[in-house]
């Protein structure tokens, strides 16, 4: 058998030829492999998006650090969002870990977990703060000058809701 039966002339539909078997078969197992490959590939693409999409939307933080819960009452707390950063000095700290609302006082109760790395005094305040002009907000810590630091659980009574330019 030559290359012209393998490329169709002289084709015998009734007759079969094991070379053409195995021809059809490498063929096909080689563009399965490719499709694999293929697909595997946009598999990760998606994910690599998806990823990408969570993280600058800010849903989405990896923190392995041991970290202290610390809580606050607002008054207003705007448009800050559970995973919001929590800031001291411009350096991220720790993360906003939920949000609710007080039916005794009618505050927004926020609880913060603190990378216990960072230690503040007893006497630190919390700002609800805004990144540039239409940012993400968050919140700003404030060190005081106690010399005893805060511990896990306490809750920082000294506090500034955020601004909201509907009020101004």
């Amino acid at each position: 058998h030559g290359i012209a039966d393998r490329i169709g002339a002289g084709f015998h539909p009734h007759r079969f030829d094991v070379f053409d078997l195995n021809f059809a078969g490498t063929f096909l197992m080689q563009r399965s492999r490719n499709d694999l490959w293929v697909g595997l590939f946009v598999l990760l693409g998606g994910l690599a998006l998806v990823f990408l999409a969570l993280k600058s939307a800010n849903l989405l933080s990896f923190n392995f650090n041991p970290t202290y819960a610390l809580s606050a009452r607002f008054d207003n707390i705007g448009g800050l969002k559970v995973n919001a950063p929590v800031k001291s000095a411009g350096v991220v700290v720790g993360r906003v870990a939920s949000i609710g609302f007080d039916q005794n006082t009618f505050q927004a109760d926020v609880h913060l977990a603190v990378d216990k790395a960072y230690q503040f005094p007893k006497d630190s305040s919390l700002a609800i703060l805004t990144s540039g002009l239409l940012g993400e907000q968050y919140i700003g810590i404030t060190a005081g000058y106690e010399s005893q630091d805060l511990k896990p659980g306490d809750r920082i009574s000294s506090t500034q809701s955020a601004v909201v330019l509907e009020n101004l």
